[in-house]
Order: structure tokens, then sequence, then C-alpha cells
């Protein structure tokens, strides 16, 4: 009977209880309406609640939610501030296969932010769950959630907070000076107390009395308003960046209230996140049980800030993600590594860095036994050294510093050093950045030192300036923008923010401007006032030239130009030959400042002269002399243009005409070099021309030939080219193998990297086979194809190509391959390790078997080699030439008392694979061997009189102590024993039947013992039986019974034969044989015939005399029989045993399964026995019987099981028994 728990007389109609119900699933109300439920029904109930939802606007929203009850309730859903009917904004739907309820909200907007109610109602009751929809509007400001609230009604959850941080976007005022950042005390209220001293260093703090102080009552109003939403805090770990790009911070802390929000801000502005695995968003929370974990993914620069995780209002942690400004001057490059050598990854920053994260597949890596991290003492240079390398090490590994990374190969190459043999380990170390590290981070050091030091000269002529010219008050009409903080618990004060003009502003270059700039005013190199040269001031009172005027070599047209430069601003006058001199149309006098020039803008021959200027009393006087640049002769310079060919070792030689001029310079060049005369060089200058010869020109003297005229008025320069043709240089290699299998070879090269100044036309190709001497051309390919398909080879076969390039002018050197297998190298497998058969001082016995992967190729046979102990030298036994054919051989070079270690490996077309392992160790001496018994017989059968031979061949080393046993007891002195090397007789000259038994034959020696047993039979052709009797029982059946042989206890193989003769047949035929008993039945025995029957012994040794039996049927023996009268026959009998019990020996823990059988008339009662107590009870034995064949089933034997078991019969006219033993071995 379902027992209320209270009553409630809200939200029921007339005549319905309100009994409220606890639901097994947390935060369900339910609400019963009646007191008892009829039988089969229940009131609705929620299998799957909606979950609380914090998501982004425009994104998609829903909640999902799956009731039960008899009958089936009707889902409603509402919510706590609006309405729920625009089915634009709010659909509801319902999947009859997954039986889900759903309620979604397409392109969700922050008015939609609400507490939503789902409820299930049938006429038995109902059931209502509450949840929150929280949505983040995109670009939402702290001015905004400030001004946001949500009023609730009376007697719903509290209104949702203002949302408000401590820390300022950057768009608002800065502090007023003087005042602690409150970004400081964020840091510091999150830090561990290690970091305390370097953020203080950070943000200027000195007083650190006050801040402890401080910092102490921040904390305890802090945890105080912590304690309204949380339980619990602890693992706080700052951001950091991870080896997967991304920068993490976590915390572990319990909420009071699941349904809390969360808010993620950086530097005072909220950010949207999500929830979501797998999200494309760039921030993401991850919620594992108690553990939040924040993650930014595709950093850049501007994501670096303040991070400030909130719950509702209240500040739970706070980090600062700082990104480095570095780049990497130096990479770090692929390497390649033996194995067991030390790899070594280098790279150089471009900023001091403390110490970078080192990734290899994918993770971090640290300093320790596998791995060496240095920093040199500068901070630019980082390595990461992998020790010993070893083929799993082979990967990517990667160098991130801040946002920046690179990355690069570790290749490892396998040491094909001694198979089986382990490797060494290598002093040596690959790899490196193949640069000089050294240099470049010195050239760094001094660049950052540089550019410190004009950042600090910008610094302190900014201050210069702002203690010169303090800024201006703020005018009556300029307007004044500020923002009032509200006053927080434990907030600092921040004062309004004025938006104004600034006096003074500093460009993007770092430059001071001052109010004056732009107005005709210019700051000198020394002048942060910004005063002009020409407000009044001056630098000095007396003048002088600075710069005075130079003799020109004016070119004919051109214009000239003559500059002088006084110390201050003065006027003065221009002067030609002594003439005042004017502005013209064709002669301009300009000045600029303290600088004077005059133009010539189209000299002539009447403007050479002397001209000098005067000002102040100073002059400064110059030389202007007109001309022409020297012009070359017009044919010869169409000639010389052309380009000169000729062919290696012969000469090349120009000439060029020029108008002869004083003054003139005359220069060859070739490839921008200067010529001198000497050598292969012969120049030859004249006053109107000149001539260069080369001599046996090479194809590296093929470039650009220039000559160049030189004289006052300038240079004109002529330029030729120089072709020398030869045969073309060898074809580009490495060659590159395309394919080899049995029946091809294809080969790759690369075009000449010179074509000896002609097209190359044809490629030859030649093959030498490996062995052989001979060079055959096996192909001859067009110059526009650079493979060769060799199609004629031997599979497992060694070729080398020589590939030459042909031009008109010859064929080129060869580009020479090298050993190529025809066909892929496939070696088999290790064989399996070679184990000794047999050893002495002069040989050791090996086998071995094959490898379990032969390459699909043919084992051509084995090579074996051998290492001596204290040794590292492998010698070959065989050359790979001669290969052991068989799985076996015998080692003959040895040395008596050496240890020696064998390996094996497999050789085909391929050559020798892998070696095998080592086999064991073995010393090449005669072996200590247990004795042994080999040929021997274990029963022997002699009859009476003869002699007993037993000779018994036995191996041990060293001789064993040889003793004989007769029945467990010492053997008879008068029987003769003789011991040899290797074999042991005994011998009994004139055998008796008291003889026979159990002799045992026992060695011993250091190493063990063993023991032969021999069972001797000592026996002779057997005595007849006693007397016979017959007896009728049944009718038709007679019982033949006979007294026993004497044999037949000393002789247990002994046993008897039965024959008949009746009278009609007249013929003695055996009836029955082998019978160990002492009676036989004879059956269908007929009315009217005399029957007589003969017992015989037999043994080994023979048959004995047979034992005649009385006559019967035609004597007084003859039973009476009434032929009219009914035969009574009765099948009452004792019980008997059929067939016995065995003798078992099962190992612990097997099963058991044991019969007999037994017949009785009546059917016997049948117990079973061990040792003498009655099992039929215990449950640990399985017992049957089934018509007489009784059995017991052990299910695992155990020790305790072990013993004597015994099978007793019984019925009313008697009783049987049959026992065995049962041993339980270890």
């Amino acid at each position: 009977m379902w027992k209320k728990q209270s009553k409630v007389t809200d939200q029921t109609a007339n005549g319905q209880v309100g009994i409220k119900k606890k639901s097994k699933v947390p935060g369900v109300m339910i609400t019963q309406y009646v007191e008892e439920l009829p039988e089969g029904k229940s009131t609705p109930d929620f299998t799957r609640k909606p979950i609380a939802l914090t998501i982004q606007q425009g994104k998609f929203a829903f909640f999902k939610a799956m009731v039960v009850g008899d009958p089936e309730p009707t889902v409603t859903w509402s919510r706590n501030n609006g309405d729920v009917s625009d089915t634009l904004k709010y659909v509801r739907k319902y999947d009859p296969v997954t039986q889900e309820h759903l309620f979604e909200m397409a392109n969700v907007q922050p008015e939609q932010a609400d507490m939503y109610k789902c409820c299930a109602a049938n006429v038995f009751g109902r059931a209502v769950v509450t949840v929150i929809l929280n949505v983040i509007e995109v670009g939402f400001k702290k001015q905004k959630a400030e001004a946001y609230t949500q009023e609730g009604s009376v007697g719903n959850f509290k209104s949702v907070l203002k949302r408000k941080s401590q820390i300022r976007p950057k768009t608002e005022a800065k502090k007023e000076d003087g005042e602690i950042d409150p970004k400081f005390w964020e840091l510091l209220l999150s830090a561990d107390k290690k970091d305390y001293e370097s953020i203080c260093a950070e943000f200027g703090v000195t007083d650190f009395r006050f801040v402890l102080k401080e910092l102490c009552e921040r904390k305890k109003e802090r945890e105080y308003e912590q304690a309204q939403f949380i339980r619990n805090l602890s693992n706080l770990k700052p951001i950091e960046m991870g080896p997967d790009g991304c920068a993490t911070f976590t915390i572990d802390m319990d909420l009071i209230e699941p349904s809390s929000r969360i808010f993620i801000y950086k530097d005072g502005e909220m950010i949207p996140y999500t929830k979501e695995l797998g999200d494309s968003m760039k921030h993401s929370l991850k919620i594992v049980g108690r553990t939040y974990q924040f993650s930014i993914r595709d950093l850049f620069p501007d994501d670096a800030g303040l991070y400030q995780l909130d719950v509702e209002d209240v500040n739970i942690f706070s980090t600062e993600f700082k990104i480095p400004m570095v780049d990497f001057l130096v990479k770090i490059q692929e390497c390649q590594a033996m194995e067991r050598e030390d790899a070594i990854f280098e790279c150089v920053l471009s900023q001091p860095f403390r110490k970078i994260m080192w990734v290899g597949k994918n993770l971090p890596l640290e300093a320790g036994d596998k791995y060496d991290i240095e920093v040199s003492e500068d901070k630019l240079i980082h390595r990461l050294i992998i020790k010993d390398v070893a083929m799993v090490d082979k990967g990517i590994y990667a160098a991130v510093a801040g946002i920046k990374s690179c990355n690069a190969f570790l290749v490892v190459e396998a040491d094909k050093g001694e198979p089986g043999k382990k490797k060494q380990r290598k002093t040596t170390r690959a790899g490196g950045a193949r640069v000089d590290l050294e240099m470049i981070a010195q050239e760094q050091v001094v660049k950052n030192k540089a550019d410190r030091e004009v950042h600090m000269e910008k610094v302190k002529a900014i201050a210069a300036e702002k203690t010169a010219n303090p800024p201006a008050a703020i005018e009556p009409g300029a307007k004044a923008q500020f923002e009032e903080t509200p006053k927080k618990v434990g907030s600092p004060k921040l004062g309004p923010v004025f938006i104004g003009s600034d006096p003074k502003v500093l460009d993007n270059v770092g430059d001071v401007k001052g109010p004056g700039e732009g107005d005709g005013g210019s700051a000198t190199s020394g002048d942060v006032n910004g005063r002009g040269e020409g407000d009044g001031g001056s630098a000095t009172s007396e003048c002088s030239i600075n710069s005075g005027l130079s003799d020109l070599f004016a070119t004919r047209g051109k214009k000239a130009e003559l500059l002088c430069k006084m110390s201050r601003e003065v006027d003065g006058v221009w002067f030609k030959d002594g003439g005042k001199l004017s502005t013209s149309d064709r002669l301009s006098i300009v000045k600029d400042g303290t600088s004077h020039k005059l133009i010539i803008h189209n000299c002539r021959d009447d403007d050479a002269g002397g001209y000098h200027f005067e000002a102040e009393g100073f002059k400064s006087e110059a030389k202007i002399t007109v001309g022409d640049i020297a012009n070359f002769d017009a044919d010869d310079l169409h000639k010389f243009s052309k380009p000169v060919t000729v062919k290696a070792g012969q000469n090349a030689s120009w000439k060029m005409s020029y108008t002869p001029q004083d003054n003139l310079k005359v220069k060859w060049f070739k490839e921008g070099k200067e010529l001198m005369d000497g050598g292969g060089v012969k120049l030859v200058k004249e006053a109107n021309h000149s001539r260069l010869l080369l001599r046996e020109c090479l194809r590296s003297d093929v470039g650009q030939i220039k000559i160049q005229l030189t004289n006052p008025y300038g240079t004109i320069e002529a330029t030729s080219r120089l072709n020398v043709l030869d045969k073309p240089g060898p074809p580009e290699g490495p060659v590159k193998i395309l394919e080899t299998t049995s029946t091809l070879i294809e080969l790759q090269w690369g075009a000449p990297m010179d074509d000896g100044g002609s097209p190359v036309t044809n490629y030859i190709i030649e093959r030498q086979q490996v062995g052989q001497t001979i060079w055959k051309e096996i192909g001859n390919v067009t110059a526009d194809k650079t493979t060769y398909r060799d199609r004629n080879v031997v599979h497992g076969k060694l070729y080398i190509y020589k590939i030459y390039a042909v031009n008109p002018e010859g064929t080129s050197d060869a580009l020479q391959t090298k050993k190529t297998m025809a066909g892929v190298m496939i070696f088999a497998s290790p064989p399996e390790a070679p184990k000794v058969l047999g050893v002495s001082k002069n040989s050791i016995n090996l086998r071995w078997g094959p490898p379990e992967d032969d390459g699909g190729l043919k084992i051509d046979g084995y090579q074996l080699e051998k290492r001596k102990k204290d040794t590292s030298q492998w010698i070959a036994l065989n050359p790979v030439t001669e290969p052991i054919k068989a799985l076996v051989y015998t080692v003959k070079d040895v040395v008596e008392g050496a240890e020696y270690e064998f390996r094996i490996s497999a050789i085909n077309v391929s050559g020798a694979g892998e070696f095998s392992l080592p086999s064991e160790m073995v010393c090449a001496k005669n072996p200590n061997i247990k004795p042994t018994f080999k040929d021997t017989e274990d029963f022997m059968m002699i009859r009476a009189g003869n002699s007993v031979r037993i000779k018994v061949l036995y191996e041990a080393v060293p001789p064993p102590e040889i003793s004989w046993m007769k029945d467990e007891m010492p053997v008879s002195s008068f029987i003769q024993i003789t011991n040899t090397e290797g074999c042991s007789q005994l011998v009994i000259p004139s055998s008796k039947r008291t003889d026979s038994g159990i002799y045992t034959i026992m060695a011993k020696n250091k190493v063990g013992e063993a023991s032969f047993d021999i069972e001797v039979l000592v026996t002779d052709e057997p005595n007849s039986p006693g007397e016979v009797a017959l007896e009728q029982i049944v009718h038709g059946k007679v019982i033949v019974s006979w007294e026993a042989s004497p044999d037949q206890k000393l002789d247990n193989r002994l046993h008897y034969m039965v024959a008949e003769h009746n009278s009609e047949t007249r013929i003695w035929h055996t009836v029955a044989d082998r019978i160990f008993s002492n009676s036989f039945t004879a059956h269908n025995i007929l009315t009217g015939r005399e029957y007589h029957y003969k017992i015989y012994a037999k043994n080994d040794m023979g048959i004995s005399d047979p034992s005649m039996s009385p006559t019967w049927g035609a004597n007084s023996n003859k039973m009476s029989t009434d032929t009219n009268a009914p035969v009574a026959v009765s099948f009452e009998r004792p019980p008997s045993v059929l067939v016995p019990l065995k003798v078992h020996s099962p190992p612990k823990g097997y099963q058991l399964y044991m019969t007999c059988a037994i017949r009785g008339c009546p059917a016997p009662t049948v117990t079973w026995h061990l040792n003498d107590v009655c099992i039929n009870g215990d449950n640990n034995y399985y017992i049957t019987n089934s018509y007489g064949v009784c059995s017991i089933y052990i299910l695992r034997v155990q020790p305790k099981d072990a013993g004597e078991y015994k099978v007793v019969a019984v019925n009313s006219f008697g009783k049987a028994e049959c026992s065995t033993t049962l041993v339980v071995k270890d």
C-alpha cells in the first residue's frame, strides 16, 4: 500500500487531494490526486528531465524530456516570464519511436532567456520540472550586463543578477595616477604565494606589507562571496599553452546549485563559449565531474589578456595569458640518426626565452634519462638531445615558443651490424641546425640591445617633453566623459576618465609631436620642444662656409649644379670668370636656408670657366669643364654585340674601336669580374681601339664579356657573350631505381646540368654484372627520355650501370649506379636457434629448425658461425658460397675445455639473411651423463634347469656404481654379476622355479641415479590338474570342475583348456581355453548321449597331460526327467563380481571415473567404501547403479581422495565385494 507523505491544497481541483511524492530523478516534483492508486495505474514521472542550457544568440536551442505514467500523461511547456504560444519561436514535438518530447527554439534571442517549466499530467496526478535557459548576446559588454535585469514574480526564484567585473574593458577609461590596477588584485587572489613577488614587480608595487594586509582582507571577502555558490574550490591551474596548440586553464569546484550560470571574461568583456565537444567555436568549457577546463583554440596575439571565470556574480578564478612576441630565426631541421646514436634538434629565437616546449609525437617532453634540454646563456639557442635513439623514437618533433612553432622529422636508420649481437652504444651525435648558431645568436643579442636603447631614448624624450610642456588645462568647453564604476567590496576606486585633446601625441613610430608641428616649424635632432628654426633664435653669432664648391666635369647638353652651404642663413652672390651672375632661362640661382645652388640647365662649351660664390666676406671657387662621354664605333659595336662561339680548347677574341680622347680608361670584364693581362688573357689597348684574347677556352669561361670606357664625363659600356662548345657533363644523379623485379630493372636519371653548349641528342646505357669484367652497351635512348628498362636480367643477380649523355661535340663522362639486384632483396627470417644434440671433447653436434618465413624464395642452405667465450668475434664455419644443406651439423674445429656458442642464418639468392639467436654456451668435453638404460627387455621366461642370463646396457659419465636386487632384497651371493664399461650382466647357472621374481638393477653416479626392473619367470611344463567332477543344476547344462594343478600357485600365467567328447560325434574338440578358474559350464547337453571331458593345464612352456572326467549321460549320474511335467527354472543366486575395479593413478585436479559390473538375483544392494568408510551419502562423489553397472565419478581429484575403494554387493543369498587402490599424483 502506498503511504502518503503530506497533503497540499494548491494546484488541485475540488474533491482532490494533493499528495507530494519523491521521484527517482532529482529535481522532479510529483503531485498525486488520489489517496490510493488503482492496480496497474501510476502517476506521471520523468525518466529523463530537460537539462539547463547556456547558448549563444542566434543558435538553435531545444529541451528534451521523457515521461512515463498510466494512463499516458499529457506534456505541456511554459515559461515564468512570458508566453510560449508563438509557434514561430516555440515548436513542440513528440517522437513516438524514441518517446521523446522536444521543445525547440530556432534563432534564440536574449529576451528568451528565462526559467522554463515542463509539466506531465494524467487523471491521477502530475509531475513538474523546471530548467533555465541562458542566452549569451553576441558582442555582450559589461555595460549591457549591468543594465540588463530580469524581474521575477513573488515566490519565484531570485532574479538574474547583473553581470559586472572589476576589470574594465580596454575601451573604458584608464585608472587614475597612483592607483593600483584592479588587475593586480585579481591576479594575486588566484595566484600561488611563490608568484607574489613576480606579480608585484610586474605592476611596480613595492609596499609588500600593505599588499599582504590588503590581500588578506580581500581573500576573506572573496571566500565569503564564493561560499554562496560553491562548496569547494581546489586545483587552480593558470592558463598555459598545450602541445596541441591550445591554451587552457583548469579548476576543480563543487557547485551548490548545478544550474548556476558560468561566465567567462577576457579583459572585462564577456566572451561566448560552447560546452559541446567538437564544436568549431574558438572558446569552449569542458566539464567532467567537478573539473572545469576552459580552452582557447586557433591562437592569435590578440588572445593575450586577463581571463576570469565567474559563477553568477562572483569571481572564482583569474589568470593572465601572456603571448611573447618571439619568432624562430633558425628552425629545427630534419635529423637522420643511426640506432644507439644521439639526435639533436636546435633552434634560435628572436627574443630570450627561459624555456620552450618540446613536443614529440604529440606528447610534451621533459629532461630526464631519455632527453636532455639545453638553453644557452643568452636564452636564444635551445637544444633537444634525444639520447640512444631507437626505431621507436622516429617521428615528428616540434619546438613551441608562445604561439610560434616549428617541427621536423627524426629519421632513424637501423644499424646493420652483426645480427643477433647487441649493438654498441655510439658516442656520435646526428642532426643539428648545420649553421653557426652562436654567430646568429650574438648578432641578435646586439640587435636586441640596440632596439632597447632606441626604445629607452624615445621614452626619455617623451619624459623630457612632458616635463618641459605640462599638459594644458581642460578648456571649459571641452567635453569630458566619465563612467562611475559601481562600488564593490574589495574593488579599488576608479576616478572619472576625461576624453579630450592631448597637447602631446606619440605617433606610430615613437616620435613626439608638439602642438607646433605642421605650422612651418620643424624640430632638430635634439629639439623636443618643437621650436622652428625661423623663430628668431640662432645657434651661433658667427658665419662660415660649412661646405664649399668643387670642380665639376659637366656633360654637354646635360644639367650641372654647384652647391655651397653656410653655417647660418645669409645672402650671397655668384660669379663666373669675374662677372656677376643672375637668374636667366639657362641659369637658376636658388637659396634654400643655408644652402646656395647655381644650376646650369643645358651645358654648352661657353659654360666652361671659373665660378665662385661670395657671402659675408667668405668666398668659394670652382672650375667647370664641359665635354662629352666616350663613344664606340657603330659598326664595331654591332659586331661586338654578337655572341662569340668557339669549341673547347680554341681561342676567342674581341675588338672594339672608339674615338680617341684624353684621360680615357679602358677595362674588360667577364661575368662582372675585371680581366687583367696575363695567363690565358691577352689585353691590347690602343688610342682608338682595344682587343681581348682568351686562350684555350673552357666551359667554365662561358659568360658575359663587357668592355667599359670611362672619362671624367661618364662611363659607357658594351657587352658580348662567349659560348664554348664541349661534350656535355655527366647526367644528373643519383640514379633512381623506379622498379626492380625478377625480370626487369627500370632506371631514371636527370638531364646534365651542363649540356656542353649544344643540346643533348641521346643517352647511352652500359651494364656490367657484378663478378664479371665486361661492360656491355644495352640501350640508346633519345634525349627526351631519361628512363630505361633493362628486361634482360636474372633474378637475384647484381648489376652496375653507366649512363652517358651525347651531343654533337662528344660523349660525356659516365654516371655510374650502385650495385642493383634484379628483384627485391628478400631475405629469409632468422632460423631457430641451434640446439646442442651432443658434445664431446672433439666435436659438438648441432641441430636447428628452418626459418618461419622464407620470403617466397628457395632456401639454398645455411651459414653457421661460432663464438668463443670471452671474445666478441664471430667466426664463420662455412662461406656463403658453400652453404650447409642439412639442418644438422657436427662442429669439429673445437678445443677441449673451451666454451662456444653458435648462430645460424638462412641463405637464398639474395644472400645470407639475419642470424638467429645464439645457442646456449656449451663446453667441448665429454659431458656428465645421468645413468640411463637402453635396449633392455623387462620380461624373461626361462625353463627350469636352464641358466638365467640378464644383460643390461647403460650410459653414464662418470661410470656408475652398479647393484642388483631381487624382490627389493639383495641378490644371493651365488648369483654371478659382471660389470664392464656400459654393460652389466647377471647370471644364474642353473635356475629353479624359486628364482622367479623381479630383478632390479640400480646405477648411481654424481649426476644422478637410475633403476630398471626385469621380471624373470622360471617355469616348466605344468603338471596335470586334479580330479574332475561333473554336476548338473539346470537341465541341458553341466558344470565341469576340477582340482587345481600343483603348479598353479607357482605360475601366475598358468591356465586351463577343456576338451569335450560325446557318443554321437566321437571326436575330441576344444570347447574352452585360457580358463583361469577351476570350473566350466558345458551347454547343450542332450539326453541319451554320453559326454566325456579332458582338462589340460597350460603355460608358456607347454601343456600337461589331461585329467579325465567321469562319463555323463548313460550312467547313474543321469538326471531323471519327466517330459510331461513343466520344468521349473530358478534365477536366484548370490551376488558376484563380473568386472572388478581397476587401479587408477590420476594427476591432482583431473577427473576420475571408476566402474565395475555385479550380478545377483534378487538385485543386490551396492555400497561404496573409502578406507572402510561408506561414502554413498557424500556429495563429493557422484554414484550410479545402472542394471548392475556400478560407477563413481569424481570431478576434480584431490590428495584426500586417495586410498582403498571397495564395492560391497549384498542380497538375501549372500555378499560379494571387490576393491582397488587410488593414487593421486602431484
